[in-house]
């Protein structure tokens, strides 16, 4: 525990340091860290961190850091509901390569997973591995049924250092909410939270697997798309065996211009079928996780990160896409405010004002030449700015639509996904009024208006017998008068620790005046008094001065600074 313990602070010391150098040094001081660790390095920040953005310089912050934290960067770059484009754009690049372990090391992670040796599971298996990352590493094989397989393994000890990681990002997270002015939203402490969790869950193999076995069994009779299989058998929390699919990758594929405006339409259908068909979809479609087959088939690899949305949250998509279409900046406003949870009371007609000026520097134009992207990075900054915090799947969902229209910009630099999509839009409308969804959707809403017509009238009967009866109240909660209620404490704590100042004072000088215990002739009642008076003097003064004067840090605006020369 104690070793533990030391090896936590000299971790702590660590990422001050390099903290400092890549100009984030004042982060440490307002945290406090430096007061925990018992003394303070100089650190002089490197040259680059003098003139580059806050968000390039804490993107190499985190490489430097390490593994654990390269993956607390990729995980905070699906979050472009919180962070502003630039930075997102900038943790978007993190690559977490590493050299790969040796073979040895393969094998007992295998056999540790099976209790059996590889040679009893596998007919072949490549030595080298296909790719190596800081979790795990791909290799080859050949099972005993004589089926090609890519076979996943897990990095040994990888869990136990990211869990000592945890321990201390714990503590900074719980550290930092004091110097960093975006708390309402997401405060450090819930994001590493979420990033708890969704380390954990990439550390167990079986969610990957449960999740392409989900994606395998939607996409069966699509023959445009290919999903791996999973092998249950050669499957485990560290291991995870998949199908082996031979194809190439996007910018190796040697297609023509008909094959590429086929694969484009192929990757367009196959997300709106996952997305409104299925309720589950890819959460990180880059070029890296495609591969090209004959036909031209696509192949989707790498199901560590999906979303799930329900039919609630398809419904809301839905008419979200219509009145961003139909430029009804108000209904969009509402929908936006509906999707997320605000933080407080927003300013409605502001926050409509707003998305209307958003829409009418993107959609004088056709649809073909709107930049999607742009578009719904602004309305989440949006968002952010009217502090609504939006649940994880709509900020996962927002990351692949990006990177989705990425790939069909690269296959199809002239598509007009507009047009492309409305057979799309139309089917998915046309069927929420299907005699077979009528069970699910109207009559479920026919259901509740009937439940508001009779509960109506007893409601308001309840309440003018509370009127009546003088048993009518009301609860009103405003901002100002919590802060009134707050000053109004600080005020008191003040002012008793003046009272008792003043009291200590009067003591001192009877004690002086009288005879009693005295240290080198000084009677100690009245030296006591005196030190007493002087501190609460002292404390009542610093909290009257400095009290509510030290700003916190806009950790957004910082980002996107550089930092003087």
């Amino acid at each position: 525990m104690i070793r533990e313990a030391l090896q936590d602070l000299n971790r702590v010391r660590q990422i001050a340091v390099i903290a400092g150098r890549h100009g984030f040094g004042e982060l440490a001081d307002r945290s406090g860290l430096w007061a925990k660790l018992g003394r303070k390095e100089a650190v002089e920040p490197t040259a680059e961190s003098r003139t580059e953005s806050g968000a390039r310089r804490f993107t190499r912050m985190l490489e430097e850091l390490g593994a654990t934290y390269i993956k607390l960067g990729q995980v905070l770059s699906t979050r472009a509901d919180m962070l502003p484009a630039k930075v997102i754009d900038e943790l978007s690049t993190l690559q977490d390569a590493v050299p790969p372990f040796p073979m040895e090391q393969v094998r007992e992670q295998i056999r540790h997973a099976f209790g059996k040796p590889l040679e009893e599971l596998f007919e072949r298996f490549d030595s080298e591995p296909l790719a190596a990352a800081s979790i795990a590493q791909v290799h080859r094989a050949v099972t005993k049924q004589g089926e090609q397989v890519v076979v996943k393994v897990q990095r040994p000890g990888i869990a136990d250092n990211i869990r000592a990681d945890l321990s201390v990002l714990h503590y900074l997270a719980r550290a930092l909410e004091a110097v960093i002015e975006e708390m309402g939203i997401y405060s450090p402490t819930t994001l590493v939270e979420e990033f708890d969790k969704a380390i954990h869950e990439e550390l167990d193999f079986l969610n990957e697997a449960a999740n392409t076995r989900a994606m395998f069994k939607n996409h069966q009779g699509r023959d445009y798309i290919k999903i791996p299989q999973v092998y249950d058998e050669l499957t485990a929390r560290t291991v995870l065996t998949l199908e082996y699919i031979d194809g190439h990758k996007l910018k190796d594929a040697n297609l023509d211009e008909e094959a590429r405006h086929t694969l484009a339409k192929n990757i367009l259908e196959g997300s709106f079928n996952q997305l409104f068909e299925d309720g589950l979809f890819h959460g990180d479609p880059h070029p890296g996780n495609f591969l090209v087959l004959p036909g031209p088939v696509m192949a989707l690899l790498d199901f560590g990160l999906v979303g799930r949305v329900t039919r609630q949250m398809q419904e809301q998509l839905i008419q979200l896409i219509l009145s961003v279409a139909l430029k009804d900046s108000e209904s969009a406003a509402k929908l936006l405010y509906r999707l997320g949870t605000p933080e407080s009371r927003a300013n409605l007609s502001g926050f409509k004002n707003d998305i209307d000026q958003i829409l009418g520097a993107y959609l004088p134009r056709e649809l073909k030449d709107v930049n999607a992207a742009n578009l719904l990075r602004d309305l989440l900054d949006l968002v952010v700015k009217y502090r609504i915090r939006v649940p994880r799947e709509y900020a996962i969902l927002a990351r692949a639509a990006v990177q989705t229209e990425g790939l069909l910009r690269e296959l199809w630099p002239d598509m007009n996904i507009g047009e492309m999509a409305l057979p799309y839009a139309k089917r998915m409308l046309a069927d929420r009024f299907e005699p077979d969804q009528l069970e699910g959707g109207v009559l479920k809403t026919l259901l509740r208006l009937q439940n508001v017509a009779n509960e109506l009238p007893l409601q308001l009967s309840q309440i003018m017998l509370d009127l009546e009866a003088g048993k009518f109240a009301v609860t009103v909660k405003a901002e100002q008068l919590n802060e009134l209620n707050r000053n109004l404490r600080a005020l008191a704590v003040v002012a008793f620790s003046g009272l008792c100042a003043c009291g200590f004072i009067v003591g001192a000088f009877i004690s002086f005046a009288g005879t009693g215990w005295t240290i080198g002739g000084v009677p100690a009642m009245g030296m006591f008094g005196i030190i007493a008076a002087g501190f609460l003097f002292g404390t009542a003064m610093t909290w009257y001065v400095l009290g509510g004067r030290l700003q916190k840090i806009s950790l957004k605006r910082w980002m996107g600074k550089k930092r003087p020369r």
